[in-house]
């Protein structure tokens, strides 16, 4: 499948998908949206693919919502919002939170708004030492969306969340990494070079374990301890009975690197 506004790349093992609109900052319009989410579902699909990797093209990550592509003018009548969210953004968050593979951003440049959400909801995020993560939502009466108002009190805590979501102050990827908000920061010429050889290690290491780690971290913030202990005992159930543990335990006896091969 031929692609406008992203790049899909399969490599050995796994995806990269780069989006690809530079004039703009790669914000999204309907035809990204279109062709993200095809891109995620074909990785998704392919059981040869083990990570993926999702980047910016040009200076920018993602700036957010084309405003462009929205009719906003004064004498229209207001866009549905809420649809666009439920049957574009949405869709998209649950898809790479719901994906059995680890999924890194890396973070070439700002994110901002709804591009800043995306990133910070993948499991893995590296930023260039020039990008910056920009709530910009209440400079134009909106409420951060794309999954924000649940990652970011959990990623910096209430205060800060807060702070960020009202004042839409700029962070750099040195603050957000003193925050937790992201993995690493790293330096802008070297940021590429670290993404693709950490995808390309996840691509060789037991991927449904990898999985089911991301399955359980993610579904903590919901549930009491208790409960936590009780997926925690039904995941491990699960990881008990793949080739990969075994296969983890016979290289670990044997003294060599183990083959896994992400079953």
């Amino acid at each position: 499948m031929s692609y406008e506004t992203i790049q899909f790349d399969i490599r050995d093992g796994y995806a990269a998908i780069t989006l690809s609109r530079p004039d703009v900052l790669n914000s999204f319009n309907e035809l990204m949206h279109e062709e993200l989410r095809a891109a995620v579902k074909t990785a998704a699909k392919d059981p040869s693919l083990r990570c993926l990797l999702l980047t910016g093209a040009g200076r920018g990550f993602c700036a957010g919502q084309d405003l462009g592509d929205r009719n906003v003018a004064a004498d229209a009548a207001p866009p549905d919002l809420g649809h666009t969210l439920n049957s574009t953004y949405n869709p998209l968050l649950r898809k790479l939170a719901e994906l059995p593979m680890p999924v890194i951003c890396a973070v070439n440049g700002v994110a901002a708004g709804a591009g800043a959400n995306i990133a910070l909801a993948c499991d893995i995020v590296l930023a260039a030492r020039s990008a910056s993560f920009i709530q910009a939502f209440c400079k134009i009466g909106l409420i951060p969306d794309a999954g924000g108002t649940w990652t970011l009190p959990r990623l910096v805590g209430q205060a800060r969340a807060m702070g960020l979501a009202m004042l839409g102050d700029k962070v750099s990827a040195e603050q957000a990494e003193q925050w937790g908000m992201i993995w690493r920061c790293v330096d802008d010429e070297a940021l590429m070079a670290e993404a693709e050889q950490l995808a390309a290690h996840l691509a060789t290491q037991p991927t449904k374990g990898l999985a089911l780690i991301k399955r359980a971290i993610r579904a903590s913030a919901g549930n009491t301890f208790s409960e936590q202990l009780d997926l925690e005992r039904d995941l491990q159930s699960i990881a008990g009975r793949s080739h990969d543990f075994r296969e983890g335990v016979a290289a670990f006896m044997e003294k060599r690197k183990p083959r896994f091969r992400g079953e």
